[in-house]
């Protein structure tokens, strides 16, 4: 053991990087191999001290990760940076468990690869079956323990409700999309500019007219096949998605819709990943790419060295995505120098960042990537965010994305990465790790540069759920504070962010929604309120009133007590007490579809009215709720039969109406007056 070695072991930080130490000693000599690789800009190690606590090694070898455009500062960072004193609640000073870094050359990445590889393979190919942990097959999810325990009573303390932070209204994008952030555009089978509607559906995109008083097909145009697929819209240009059903090759299509009445496709790009997001901001399209483990030629029934083998002869261009342009050559859709290596033990594979103007050529872009699965994301106007996270959730639905164990030996971990957007490229933020787990993409938020995060159990901590915070700090996203004892022993349902405030549902048998002060150094609890049922998905309409949709317990006309969908209305005004002021039953056995797509929601402020898509057996209604003095006047409007309720849209316009579409149909939605206030 060295020296080094020995000081690191009095630091709770993982193992010593001394590799990487001794590697940004050779390249300060002037011997780095490859001394344009964005990747290899290191920061220079601060001294090692022994004052009662060592000095922090910090960010010497995390990656200065920079995609940029051609004339960009790529610098990550002057020589000789320390690391800052960790926040307060930190876990550690540096979470280098969860950092990037960079390989010392193409060679070496395909190297990381293959060793991470060849204990997955067995005669004939790969035995992903036989090690879940990875997430290959997600039949074989990995299954949290649940474990209980007795926690000592939270001293939250109480604030004035005047000066308690409030909750703000949440509206429709300008493109009639509800999303997780606004100024960020998420994919939609349907999208509109305020004149026209256009709409995908069964591989055909409508162009309607939605100007005058009806709506007026202009055209239709064939995109080929597009499974599943989505838009965005950016001034005349429609972005186009669809990935295939094995989840290996995505379609995107550039269209241009400048003449409504004949609309073309300008540009295809076909790449051999799968889709895990796409995002819009300033005009600037952003994709997260899935791959998983290569198709390689496995001889059928060869021995497990023989496969082995075939995996030792990989190329580095096996492992990384590609991107055929317009039925050209495949071409590499991220270079392998922009391609960081986790340090956590991610599943294997390649998670990858495309960026590029909505009109312009992909390749003209910025692009990094991840050498492991990242599978969910959260994306501000200014930060990306990719993370991999343990998970117990087997159900799969919109809001969630999809979710794969991390593998590796740590399932209790959430490993996060956290990028700095610059027009289509993206400067490294920094790496953590966190104990727990996020249920989804909602469990993600960024106010002031701070990392919001609402974590479930894991096997490394009590069964209980807490809201932490994270703040960069070097190249490193430091825990900063948490909140624990949130809901013991239940599930996270929904949680909604505001600049200074958290509201967090859980559930087990009853609904606990939690308010969570987040203006002080750390997370406090201001009040609670259960009630039987819960909701999964929250919509703020301003300072004074959320709605909650989820499920509950109803009493029928008979007396009968029944479980259906409903919404219900909360007063925070006062966050220390929160109250549920009144609820909508939707009958039993409805469903409110927006915790599976919160796109089905649309909040009418001038109107005071929320309009939601309810199912009862397969039928799909709009259920228009007025609001106005305390409470919520229902009515239902019928819309769709059967596996088209998904595709149920209603779309907001400048002018106030509404769109309502359905599988094939779009017209005027007639809503009822208003309540009086």
């Amino acid at each position: 053991m060295t020296e080094l070695e020995q000081h690191w072991d009095d630091l709770p930080v993982g193992p010593a990087p001394t590799d990487a130490i001794r590697a940004r000693g050779r390249a300060l000599a002037g011997t780095t191999a490859d001394p344009t690789d964005l990747l290899a800009r290191r920061r220079t190690a601060a001294p090692l001290r022994r004052a009662g606590v060592l000095g922090l090694v910090a960010a010497s070898f995390v990656a200065g990760l920079m995609v940029a455009r051609p004339g960009d500062d790529a610098s990550g960072g002057g020589p000789g940076a320390a690391a800052p004193a960790p926040g307060p609640g930190a876990l550690t000073p540096v979470a280098f468990t969860g950092a990037l870094r960079a390989p010392a050359s193409c060679e070496a990445l395909r190297e990381s690869y293959v060793e991470r590889a060849l204990p997955l393979v067995g005669p004939g190919g790969w035995r992903t079956r036989e090690y879940p942990q990875y997430g290959y097959d997600l039949r074989d999810g990995l299954v949290l323990d649940r474990f209980t325990s007795e926690l000592a009573s939270l001293d939250t303390g109480t604030r004035a409700a005047m000066d308690a932070p409030k909750t703000s209204t949440a509206v429709s994008e300008p493109t009639g999309t509800n999303v997780q952030e606004a100024g960020v555009d998420e994919p939609d089978a349907v999208k509109t500019d305020g004149r026209l509607l256009l709409r995908l559906r069964e591989d055909v995109l409508t162009v309607d007219d939605v100007s005058g008083d009806r709506v007026v097909r202009r055209a239709t145009l064939d995109l080929g096949p597009m499974p599943g697929g989505e838009i965005l819209l950016s001034g005349s240009t429609v972005t186009a998605f669809a990935s295939a059903s094995d989840a290996q090759r995505t379609r995107v299509l550039t269209i241009d819709v400048a003449r409504p009445s004949a609309p073309r496709i300008v540009r295809t790009s076909v790449y051999d990943a799968g889709l895990q997001a796409a995002r819009l901001h300033d005009g600037v399209v952003r994709l997260v790419l899935d791959s998983g483990l290569p198709d390689l030629d496995f001889r059928r029934g060869s021995s497990t060295e023989d496969a082995r083998q075939v995996v030792r002869d990989t190329t580095v261009t096996d492992w990384l995505p590609t991107v055929t342009i317009d039925g050209g050559e495949p071409e590499p859709a991220v270079d392998c120098r922009d391609v960081a290596l986790p340090r956590a033990d991610l599943t294997l594979g390649t998670t990858t960042v495309v960026g590029f103007e909505a009109a312009d050529d992909p390749r003209s872009g910025g692009s990094f990537g991840v050498a492991g699965r990242t599978p969910l994301s959260y994306a501000s106007p200014d930060h990306l965010y990719l993370a991999a996270s343990p998970t117990g959730w087997s159900d799969p639905c919109f809001a969630c994305d999809v979710v794969y164990s991390p593998g590796g030996s740590d399932p209790g971990t959430t490993y996060l990465y956290g990028f700095d957007l610059e027009g289509t490229g993206a400067r490294y933020l920094g790496a953590g790790s966190v104990e727990g787990t996020l249920r989804d993409r909602w469990s993600m938020d960024e106010s002031d540069g701070v990392l919001r995060l609402a974590l479930g159990p894991s096997v490394e901590t009590r069964d209980e759920n807490a809201i932490v915070t994270l703040a960069p700090q070097g190249r490193a996203l430091v825990e900063t504070s948490r909140l624990g004892g949130l809901g013991t022993g239940e599930e996270i349902r929904s949680v909604r962010w505001f600049d200074g405030l958290a509201l967090l549902v859980t559930y087990r048998q009853i609904d606990p929604l939690y308010a969570v002060d987040l203006t002080g150094k750390r997370p406090t609890l201001l009040g609670t309120l259960k009630i039987p049922g819960f909701s999964s998905y929250l919509h703020p309409l301003g300072e004074q009133r959320v709605v909650g949709l989820g499920e509950g317990p109803q009493t029928t006309d008979d007396g009968r007590r029944v479980w259906g969908g409903q919404a219900g209305l909360f007063d925070v005004t006062n966050l220390t007490d929160p109250r549920r002021i009144d609820v909508v039953s939707y009958g039993r056995g409805s469903t409110t579809r927006a915790g599976q797509d919160p796109r089905q929601v649309t909040w009418l402020p001038q109107r005071r009215q929320l309009l939601t898509v309810v199912e009862r057996g397969r039928t799909g209604y709009v259920s228009i709720l007025s609001l106005g003095q305390g409470e919520m006047a229902d009515t239902m409007v019928a819309a769709e039969i059967g596996p088209d309720v998904a595709d149920v849209r209603t779309v907001p316009l400048p002018d106030g109406r509404v769109v309502l579409v359905t599988g094939d149909d779009a017209e005027f939605l007639d809503l009822p007056d208003p309540v009086e206030q």
